[in-house]
């Protein structure tokens, strides 16, 4: 199951709005095969470990991330596949949360006679469809935050100046993590004054649509993301009172308008995210700025954060942090990671792991 684990990482990136999952077929102590789904729309896991197989696989153990499918989608049912092989036993990670499968594939190969044990470390196959479960489950994609800031927390001067705080390696760490997402988000304020491309450079496995929270519809039509919207998908989170022109220029220009209705900006940025649930984007990038990451953290919707810390210190009560918002009315007692990964990139420090409270 580890080595399915493993293999199931692969997919990172490229099967969404699948979830990653790995398989290993084993008889008598030996690998006959093994596979992982490697591309939405294209074969699952164990059908790729047991096409890879030399041999006949009748009798042998599959061992699979997540429950195998039961129902036709993009492809025939995975129960379909084994019970042809004549599989004997399988092993599965965790049952998948997918309305159509939920037990069902598990209870169906039980009935055709093959043992089933379910939950062979359940905690790591789980790590690996949390964006999925998220938006199978709440309707939502998952939803990462990623900043840059100083040794004393902040994420600009008092004057506004941001560049740059994090060094070449953490920057090449963000192009790797946005490569592998389906949209990156941030407001009006940070897309004015960073006037950010939100790219990956190089290019991952996805091209992620870039979105501005823009009530007004006040992005300049000479921003490097509207000079770019023909090539790079650009969408803007408006307001009901958004000037007619303004879109008009915009839309124009290339860029697709969203309008969130709403009284409040909570009200229009809950809008905007289960818009993004409806479309099947199933991992979302915060980068920015303070206010609009507090308003996601107040609501328990940070799921997963990704922290460059520089050896800097800039200081004054007016520059910025990373996070805003209404806030905790108390330090926390326990660490506000799960199992955090720290890692030296050069002088800086990267911290990233997932929220104990992500609703998964």
């Amino acid at each position: 199951m580890a080595r399915a684990i493993e293999l199931a990482r692969r997919g990172e990136g490229s099967v969404e709005p699948n979830p990653m999952v790995g398989c290993v077929l084993v008889r008598d102590g030996n690998c006959l095969g093994e596979g992982w789904h490697r591309a939405y729309g294209g074969p699952h896991a164990e059908v790729e470990a047991l096409r890879s197989c030399c041999v006949d696989p009748a009798g042998a153990t599959l061992y699979v991330t997540l429950e195998p499918c039961c129902h036709h989608g993009q492809t025939p049912p995975c129960t379909d596949a084994i019970l042809r092989a004549g599989i004997a036993r399988v092993v599965v990670g965790q049952v998948d949360p997918f309305p159509a499968v939920a037990g069902r594939g598990i209870e169906l190969l039980r009935q055709a006679g093959v043992a089933v044990d379910v939950g062979v470390l359940a905690e790591a196959a789980a790590d690996l469809t949390a964006p999925f479960r998220m938006l199978v489950t709440h309707g939502r994609p998952w939803i990462l935050a990623k900043w840059a800031m100083t040794l004393d927390g902040k994420i600009a001067s008092r004057a506004g100046h941001s560049r740059w705080i994090s060094n070449e390696r953490s920057r090449e760490a963000t192009h790797r993590l946005r490569g592998r997402m389906d949209a990156i988000l941030v407001g009006r304020h940070t897309a004015e004054t960073d006037d950010p491309l939100l790219t990956a450079r190089p290019a991952g496995p996805r091209q992620a649509t870039r979105i501005v929270v823009d009530t007004l519809a006040q992005l300049s039509p000479r921003s490097q993301l509207v000079q770019t919207a023909r090539t790079t998908p650009v969408l803007l989170a408006i307001g009901e009172r958004a000037d007619p022109e303004r879109r008009r220029l915009l839309e124009e220009a290339g860029c697709e308008l969203v309008v969130c209705p709403g009284a409040d900006p909570a009200q229009r940025l809950e809008h905007l995210i289960f818009d993004l649930g409806r479309r099947r984007w199933t991992n979302l990038l915060v980068e920015g700025g303070g206010r609009l990451v507090g308003s996601l953290f107040d609501r328990h919707w940070i799921d997963e954060v990704h922290v460059f810390i520089a050896p800097k210190l800039v200081g004054g009560a007016l520059a910025p942090g990373p996070v805003a918002g209404a806030g905790r009315a108390e330090i926390p007692p326990l660490a506000s990671l799960v199992r955090p990964h720290v890692e030296l990139l050069g002088e800086d420090v990267y911290i990233s792991g997932r929220l104990p409270n992500a609703r998964e």
